[in-house]
């Protein structure tokens, strides 16, 4: 299997980012990920997709798109959209028939932070997903980032704070996401979990002090979807944009929290009597059914089925738990990172039926 470290959700100068698609290219090639997807939005950028090289060194950039429909308010619903390969904007204005013609066009939809709260502090409105009667998208975006920031930040202090100490920030996905994302798989749909740095790098000031929040480099650095291939990346940007898109719409990937510690190399894998299942894939409890974990590094692993914690291992890099019990299994993962424990590796599930 080959892991590729994946980017997603940020913005350019075409909508609401500072940096344009050739300095994102460079953030990424400085963070060492092997892939990031432009999401602008209401905007499918075009001519921008490829590899970009450095030295010795490459990233490959997608683009896909953040479409929201800008005349409600506030602007809720927003789904990012990727590998649809045409504008979709026009079709915001109702979330499920904006789904239905991703899918009609063979792309990807995501449900973009889904728990996005209001932050008074600077003006910043609750912009959630809240049409929940929504069906056949891909999968929500579990962690994102900068919904994170708006939880931590209650007043002015606090946005200081955090934008000369953003290392302080991430803890772990919206505990709400988390719930509605466990509610969700456990009425049997296979809803794939991602991660999103949102990425803007925008010029922030108060007073006399400007920092930009936060440098694209910086979100590189921390919550990324790692995407597991059957193949290594061929270097044709099409053939390696396809199977990038179909792992993800398998749910071939886990989200990693790459700040503290790498996440690179962690793998969530289920035996059965005929055959191995991977994150995303389903596989018959009959038998009896052996879920193991491998991480890069020791931590605290939590196995979770249907959403309740069914095991912890303390300061370890593996676990091996069997079962003949269907359900909805699923890994997370924590270390000590800046004095607290923080959510470091959160798994697909494998769907043991």
């Amino acid at each position: 299997m080959h892991e590729v470290v994946v980017n997603l959700h940020m913005h350019t100068r075409y909508s609401d980012g500072t940096g344009t698609h050739r300095d994102i290219a460079k953030a990424a090639l400085a963070a060492g990920v092997d892939a990031v997807i432009v999401t602008d939005h209401n905007v499918l950028v075009q001519g921008f997709e490829g590899y970009y090289k450095e030295k010795n060194k490459k990233i490959m950039l997608l683009v896909g798109e953040e479409v929201h429909d800008q005349a409600r308010d506030p602007q809720k619903n927003h789904l990012l959209v990727l590998g649809a390969g045409r504008e979709l904007a026009a079709f915001a204005e109702s979330p499920q028939l904006l789904i239905n013609q991703v899918r009609d066009a063979g792309g990807l939809s995501f449900l973009a932070h889904p728990d996005d709260p209001e932050t008074p502090a600077f003006k910043e409105l609750d912009i959630s997903w809240d049409d929940w009667s929504v069906q056949n998208y891909t999968g929500i975006e579990l962690w994102n980032a900068l919904s994170e920031l708006k939880t931590v930040v209650p007043t002015k202090l606090h946005g200081a704070f955090y934008a000369f100490f953003p290392s302080f920030v991430a803890h772990q996905p919206i505990p709400a996401t988390i719930e509605r994302w466990d509610e969700l798989l456990s009425q049997g749909r296979p809803v794939v979990a991602i991660g999103g740095s949102d990425a803007h790098a925008l010029l922030m000031s108060m007073g006399p002090i400007s920092r930009v929040i936060f440098p694209y480099e910086f979100h590189f650095r921390t919550v990324n979807t790692h995407v597991i291939l059957d193949d290594p990346l061929s270097g044709e940007i099409h053939a390696d944009k396809k199977a990038i898109y179909a792992a993800l719409a398998e749910g071939h990937c886990f989200v990693g929290y790459d700040l503290p510690a790498s996440t690179r190399g962690f793998r969530f894998t289920a035996q059965g009597l005929e055959r191995t299942a991977f994150m995303g894939d389903e596989l018959p409890a009959k038998g009896g059914v052996t879920l193991q974990a491998k991480l890069p590094a020791d931590a605290e692993i939590r196995l979770l089925k249907d959403g309740e914690v069914v095991q912890t291992w303390k300061k370890s890099a593996s676990m091996t738990h069997i079962t003949t019990d269907a359900g909805v299994y699923r890994i997370e993962a924590y270390l000590k990172y800046l004095g607290k424990l923080r959510g470091w590796i959160y798994s697909n599930p494998i769907y043991v039926r």
